[in-house]
């Protein structure tokens, strides 16, 4: 659920559990002009570490009882998984992604590597396993309640440190200007998670609590699937004199604040201060709310993938200095391009899509 970016080099982002129901229409390849777009961040490489698979995706007209036999309204198979449906929305935002994972030789591992190839991602710190399987997920898309329910099969066998040798890592990491991990690793993540959320009893007190247990963190993001996402975003300068303001209250005022006759993702922040919550120190910095493109319902099709598009866009806006107003906007209508196509990548835009010209 949260997004994090930690400050030594090179940059460290984890992935949110995202499902947003926010998104711009699908252009299938509709084009600006490059002299247009603003140019593109000087520090272009990032790398990710973590999970790809094949997307089995069948949509149909309502989920199955069970023991029913129904008929698919329309089906795709093209790659998924987390860091790998991140890493192509960087590159067809025009960043220069690298992708550390583990495939199987076969099939599927294949398909993988030659999709995320044909998009720009460079798949050469792979590791392929002459045994075993590739990842591949069975996604059942129900388009009378616009849900998706996901059937997974790992990978075998999985990934383990010893198989990147040290000069491979190093050579990964050469250049890199951020690194990515989709919190795959998920007996550390619960740990950590525990420790970091246990005594808060709300929302915003939780993020408070992160910044102040994790104290190199700069941001958290909490995402709220249609209802947009809650940062919290730590100041450097400054804060003895700073009024202190509760963040629950700040939450509610900033909430009072929020236009609902705008279809466009939008974001309202509040100015620099001592934020605090009962029993919790105070933190010195900002508090965001960002909102979700409201879909008309006839235009939604699927949100698989909706919150690896919203990392990946969060991953350029951060390469292209990005101030958070117009970062969770513009992260919000590249996570909504895919609502309205099947699957995680079919509805990715490209840097040229005219519909982020306003947000780039």
């Amino acid at each position: 659920m949260v997004s994090s970016l930690l400050s030594p080099f090179p940059n460290v982002i984890s992935q949110p559990n995202l499902v947003s129901r926010a998104s711009p229409p699908f252009f299938t390849r509709a084009q600006m002009s490059s002299e247009s777009l603003p140019p593109l961040p000087e520090h272009r490489i990032v790398l990710g570490c973590g999970s790809v698979g094949v997307d089995f995706l069948a949509s149909v007209a309502s989920y199955p009882k069970p023991d029913d036999k129904i008929r698919s309204t329309s089906l795709k198979v093209q790659g998924g998984g987390n860091a790998g449906n991140a890493l192509t929305c960087v590159a067809r935002l025009g960043l220069n992604p690298r992708l550390i994972s583990k495939v199987a030789n076969d099939a599927q591992g294949k398909s993988i590597l030659e999709e995320l190839e044909s998009d720009g991602v460079n798949t050469s710190f792979f590791i392929v396993s002459e045994e075993g399987n590739s990842p591949f997920t069975y996604i059942i898309v129900d388009n009378e309640t616009k849900t998706r329910t996901c059937i997974h099969t790992p990978g075998y066998p999985p990934l383990i440190p010893d198989e990147l040798s040290q000069s491979q890592l190093l050579s990964a990491l050469d250049g890199a200007n951020m690194v990515y991990f989709d919190g795959r690793l998920y007996e550390t993540a619960l740990i950590i998670a525990k420790e970091a959320w246990t005594k808060a009893p709300s929302l915003p007190s939780a993020l408070l609590s992160m910044l102040l247990r994790l104290p190199n963190l700069k941001f958290v993001i909490v995402t709220l699937g249609e209802d947009g996402c809650i940062m919290l975003e730590r100041s450097v300068n400054g804060g003895s004199d700073a009024e202190e303001i509760d963040i629950h209250g700040l939450l509610e005022s900033l909430k009072q604040r929020k236009d609902e006759s705008k279809t466009i993702p939008t974001c309202i922040s509040s100015v620099v201060t001592n934020l605090s919550a009962n029993g919790i120190e105070t933190v010195f910095g900002r508090l965001f709310i960002g909102t979700a493109e409201k879909i008309p319902p006839s235009e939604l099709v699927d949100t698989t993938g909706a919150g690896d598009a919203f990392i990946g866009a969060v991953v350029y806006a951060l390469c292209a200095g990005m101030p958070p107003e117009k970062m969770l906007p513009f992260a919000a209508q590249v996570a909504a391009s895919g609502c309205r196509a099947l699957g995680a990548r079919t509805g990715l835009p490209h840097r040229t899509d005219p519909r982020l010209a306003t947000f780039l």
